[in-house]
């Protein structure tokens, strides 16, 4: 089915996107995201789907576009960080969703809205949608006023997690080095945790309790990192200097015992030594690297493991609507025990979980494979007469 593609631009005014107004006077007064409305023509279903990244635009995913040429409407949107969570403040992100779903119901006429978390979406959606149900924050976790209890978030009236990542912060302390002991020297390291130096003893593949000893270590750093970001906001607020901010560099964030060791969180992934952004050895150095600049507040927010509350499954035992979750077989971004972390956090047992076998983190060249998910997201909107 062939679909129209709508451009869809959000001005959102400066008393929504920063508590530091005074610091950016006279410097710009809104900003503009964008969204498109892949609608399908001649389709009149009253739901539609709604995609959102943390920093993407979703629209080149082959999914959303799959899922319009099978009739199905979905909007994919942008957050106030395209393309760049340098500073990125996940309650603010949820206020951003809050605009394309209240967009989607009351300028485009829809009746129900059904929230599709694809990657790092999942968490996004987890946490937005525990907070339209059960909204309580106030402030972010470095204490700056975020009013997202007062925003009137609209509930979804289903989610999908599809390919998707447990949390940023979860995500990003499995794939910590921990070997890492000096965060402004990244080469003072601990030989036994460094997965990449031939010269420690433990190699794959790995025993148990090297695992959880190397699992601690990650949770220990996120932690030393939490600490040192603490001190800093606390020492700018001394100095009257409270509503700066500080960059810094986070080394080594891709170094997770099972990119090497296949036995490890097992699936139909291409092998050992690989990860969805190439040779582990390579991602865990390189300036594209996961987290690699950070902001004081944004590390809070979306990457600090005791802090960020964009956690997936925690949030998933606020949700009371539909929940789907689809596993890719061969992911080697999202490998099986997200999926299961997911879907055993929700407390309901409106749920249901499916697997798509062989197929990557993105279809890259499967097409059989995104028709397969395509056909699985239709067929349970229809069973949840979502989808006439």
């Amino acid at each position: 089915m062939a679909y129209e593609v709508e451009r869809i631009p959000f001005h959102l005014h400066w008393r929504e996107t920063s508590t530091f107004k005074e610091t950016y006077a006279g410097a710009m007064d809104t900003i503009v995201v964008e969204g498109q409305h892949l609608k399908p023509k001649g389709a009149s279903s009253k739901t539609v789907l709604i995609f959102m990244h943390p920093t993407g635009t979703m629209n080149l995913l082959p999914m959303p576009n799959g899922l319009a040429a099978a009739g199905i409407p979905c909007l994919t949107c942008g957050s106030r960080y395209p393309h760049n969570d340098s500073a990125l403040i996940m309650e603010k992100v949820l206020l951003d969703l809050g605009h394309y779903v209240a967009y989607a119901k009351e300028k485009l006429g829809y009746e129900k809205v059904v929230l599709a978390g694809w990657s790092g979406g999942g968490s996004l959606s987890m946490f937005y949608q525990s907070q339209a149900e059960r909204p309580a924050i106030t402030a972010t976790p470095a204490g700056d006023p975020v009013d997202v209890a007062g925003a009137g978030l609209i509930p979804a009236d289903a989610v999908l997690q599809l390919a998707a990542h447990v949390s940023r912060a979860i995500t990003l302390t499995e794939w910590l080095d921990p070997s890492i002991r000096n965060e402004l020297d990244p080469t003072d390291r601990d030989p036994e945790l460094d997965l990449y130096n031939p010269a420690n003893p433990n190699q794959p593949p790995y025993t148990d309790a090297y695992v959880q000893r190397f699992r601690a270590a990650q949770i220990a750093r996120s932690g030393r990192i939490d600490a040192w970001v603490h001190g800093k906001l606390e020492s700018l607020k001394r100095e009257g200097r409270g509503n700066e901010e500080f960059s810094f560099v986070v080394h080594g964030t891709m170094a997770d015992p099972r990119w090497l060791d296949l036995s490890i969180d097992p699936n139909e992934r291409k092998g050992p030594n690989w990860c969805f952004m190439g040779e582990p050895r390579i991602v865990n150095m390189m300036p594209a690297g996961l987290a690699r600049y950070c902001s004081l507040r944004s590390w809070l927010s979306q990457w600090s493991y005791r802090e960020s509350r964009a956690d997936g499954p925690k949030c998933a035992g606020d949700i009371s609507v539909p929940v789907l979750v689809i596993e890719n077989g061969a992911d080697d971004g999202c490998t099986p025990s997200h999926a299961a972390r997911i879907f055993a956090g929700v407390r309901h047992d409106d749920k249901e979980l499916h697997l798509v076998k062989g197929a990557t983190h993105y279809y890259i060249g499967q097409p059989d494979k995104m028709a397969e998910a395509v056909r699985i997201v239709a067929g349970w909107l229809k069973k949840k007469k979502l989808l006439d």
